[in-house]
């Protein structure tokens, strides 16, 4: 059974998609872009980007009463394969134990101009 978590109201997004959906105790959220949540722009600074979008994820973990602990899966996509350090150092500040399984790709665009972007799946315990 598919259950709808966030909306786009909450969350914006720029498609027919939402932000978030739960089935059978799995949180699948969709790719974040780096937005600023107030101003609704997007961060073009590469680590302040990634802590942005780690942060707006973190909320929509919260929604679902959950936090970073329980994803256990990331991919991440990167405008530019050269900045796979500095998204490492931010990154780890977020899952200093325990990360969850990961995999990152360069692309050719992201939507907005982003840099990054990051699409996560976490768990219910």
């Amino acid at each position: 059974m598919k259950k709808k978590i966030i909306s786009s109201n909450e969350f914006p997004v720029s498609g027919p998609y939402s932000a978030a959906v739960e089935a059978n105790d799995m949180i699948y959220i969709s790719g974040q872009l780096p937005v600023h949540p107030a101003t609704g722009e997007i961060i073009c600074d590469i680590r302040n980007a990634t802590r942005q979008i780690l942060n707006n994820i973190q909320a929509i973990l919260k929604k679902t009463d959950l936090e970073l602990s329980n994803i256990v899966k990331t991919t991440i996509f990167l405008k530019n394969i050269k900045d796979f350090s500095a998204v490492n150092e931010v990154y780890a500040d977020f899952f200093p134990e325990d990360p969850p399984a990961r995999s990152t790709v360069e692309v050719s665009v992201l939507p907005r101009g982003a840099l990054i972007e990051i699409e996560a799946i976490a768990a219910r315990e």
